[in-house]
């Protein structure tokens, strides 16, 4: 099944959802321009259905493997990844001083959505390499950033993310790796590492490792924690590549899906001979590291919405051609395409809605992100701040539970065509299914929202947010438009069941932080149902006057019934889960496990 880059919804998403024109605005992109958008999409579209798209069926078939040492990734991705960086993708949103091209991150964003939609397996590593340069950016000395930033930049050299350990999971304060101090800025490292995705590849000759370890003597706990850079391969100083360093790949996992991705067991200094430098101040390490996986939780979060995006291409697809039954009714005749059965548009409008309801609130939460660097004041700054704060554990987390929704209706759409790989929609569910396990568990992103992101301000952020959101469903509830008074309606009455669990998960949060905690999950849920509804209502007021002016009415048209039917159906669900929220601990009350087994 070939793919092809929604650029037009993703055009659509920028302008009409997610404000990308207050970018233009700051004067801190010069360059940007609709012109310069527009032309930047199309070229990306063309790279990423011509160069990538077609690998992601291969992908899954003949995934990375282990030979004598050396990881070899699919048939392909060698080729497609010196194209990506030929053509100067990874670079996109980097500053002109370290070789990029000063463009917004939201762009960059735009790249993630296209690059997962074409080939997951593939797109992944492009993430951690972006993600790994801004760390080194944000925090690394002049000599680190003179010798590996540029080439990180360019995608030259990739980078990993080395945090989790057999032991240490989610839980990073049982982090073991060590790190001794050996003079001349050098530090001797040495454990081991699980789970590193593009921990060691054929793409690049050199791949730059940040690695949480521990000094001697630090303190126990997070706060004992530092980081560091370890190269694959040493650098010189004139910025060739020396020695190999003692880094190696013991073998890669046997996933689920995503199987393109090489997820490897990273050991270091066997040979006693790993060497890095440290990388920010000493026992910083998990605040520093967070300047990636902050990033990192946004790029997840889009990676949802392009896996989502593929399997609805597909199942659309399917539907058009597959011919099941008869119109209701209809007992004799011609069977006819499934798309004419109710049900079956029902799935297609959830994954169509849901899609474009999370691709709405990644690209916002990148607006937001790109604000908060370059607005033009102070006020400006911090409330764009606040506002990706508060966005991103949503991007995260929503956008991957309905990600792992959607791939699943494609299944479904498919019926038992679906259940057989050889149809390829179940590769899309199983390579979805990660999304909401890596970078932060949903259930600890949905602890980020209750713990940091409300209680930290007293709920001023969501507030503000939810005021926004009252805000534009009050205009489109005055639309003369029945949909659009329809949509502002049952936005008013999600937001109102929001506000009330907001309310009374500050009341309890004082006295009892397990009710709060029991609700969490449920809260995001509902807070992402009416985030998703509230772009999704822009983009429809927008779309209202498009049409209104005969602005190629049948696409606008479109827009707002999509945003009708999420309006009935998850706008609604949000309205009813206020009980939920507020159930409290007694709901997962401890009880004796083996009654859970009898």
């Amino acid at each position: 099944m070939t793919f092809n880059t929604p650029v037009r919804d993703m055009r659509y998403a920028l302008d009409h959802m997610a404000g990308f024109s207050a970018l233009e605005r700051t004067g801190a992109f010069p360059e940007l321009s609709g012109d310069l958008v527009s032309a930047i999409l199309e070229e990306m579209g063309k790279f990423c259905d011509q160069a990538i798209a077609p690998l992601n069926v291969e992908s899954d078939k003949q995934g990375a493997r282990l030979e004598n040492g050396v990881v070899r990734t699919t048939p392909g991705f060698k080729e497609a990844y010196q194209q990506y960086v030929e053509g100067g993708w990874n670079a996109l949103a980097f500053p002109e001083e370290f070789g990029g091209q000063g463009l917004p991150g939201t762009l960059a964003l735009a790249l993630v959505d296209a690059l997962n939609g074409a080939c997951m397996s593939f797109a992944i590593g492009t993430t951690l390499t972006t993600g790994a340069a801004k760390a080194v950016k944000a925090v690394g000395t002049e000599e680190q950033k003179r010798l590996f930033l540029e080439k990180m930049v360019s995608g030259t050299w990739t980078g990993a993310m080395n945090l989790t350990e057999p032991q240490a999971g989610s839980d990073l304060s049982a982090i073991r790796a060590k790190a001794e101090p050996v003079g001349d800025g050098r530090y001797k490292i040495s454990g081991q590492k699980i789970f590193i995705t593009y921990g060691d590849h054929d793409l690049t000759d050199n791949i730059v490792h940040l690695v949480l370890a521990r000094l001697p003597d630090a303190p126990e706990g997070t706060a004992g924690i530092s980081m560091f850079l370890v190269p694959k391969v040493h650098v010189n100083e004139d910025g060739s590549l020396g020695e190999r360093n003692d880094v190696h790949c013991v073998s890669l996992e046997e996933k689920m899906g995503l199987h393109g991705s090489p997820t490897a067991v990273m050991a270091y200094g066997e040979h006693g001979e790993c060497y890095g430098t440290l990388l920010g101040e000493e026992n910083k390490g998990l605040k520093n590291m967070f300047i990636m996986m902050n990033a990192a939780r946004l790029d997840v979060g889009m990676q949802g919405v392009g896996v989502a995006e593929r399997s609805f291409q597909q199942a659309l697809a399917f539907a058009q051609e597959r011919r099941q039954g008869r119109a209701a009714g209809v007992k004799t005749g011609d069977m006819v395409p499934i798309i004419e059965h109710a049900d079956v548009r029902r799935m297609l409008y959830s994954m169509k809605a849901l899609n474009e309801a999370a691709r709405g609130i990644c690209y916002a939460n990148a607006v937001a992100y790109d604000l908060a660097r370059n607005a033009p004041d102070d006020a400006q700054r911090k409330e764009a701040s606040a506002l990706e704060g508060l966005l991103t554990p949503i991007s995260k987390a929503w956008s991957t539970d309905r990600a792992n929704e959607v791939t699943s209706l494609g299944v479904q759409i498919h019926g038992g065509m679906g259940y057989i790989e050889e149809t390829g929609a179940a590769q899309h569910m199983r390579d979805a299914r990660i999304a909401a396990i890596y970078e932060g568990t949903n259930g600890i992103q949905a602890m980020d929202l209750v713990g940091r992101k409300l209680q930290g301000d007293g709920g001023a952020a969501i507030s503000a947010f939810l005021q926004n959101v009252k805000e534009e469903a009050v205009i489109a509830k005055a639309g003369k438009r029945e949909d659009l008074h329809h949509i502002g309606e049952r936005l008013l009455e999600a937001v109102a069941a929001v506000e009330a669990s907001t309310q009374w998960l500050l009341e309890a949060a004082p006295s009892n932080q397990e009710d709060v905690l029991a609700g969490a999950a449920v809260y995001l849920k509902q807070f992402g149902n009416v985030a998703g509804g509230y772009y999704l209502t822009r983009g429809a007021i927008a779309s209202a006057l498009a049409a209104n002016e005969g602005v190629d009415a049948a696409y606008h048209d479109s827009k707002i019934a999509i945003a009708q039917f999420y309006a009935d159906n998850y706008l609604t669900e949000a309205a009813g889960l206020t009980p939920a929220v507020t159930a409290g601990a007694d709901v997962v009350a401890r009880i004796d496990s083996a009654l859970l087994s009898a």
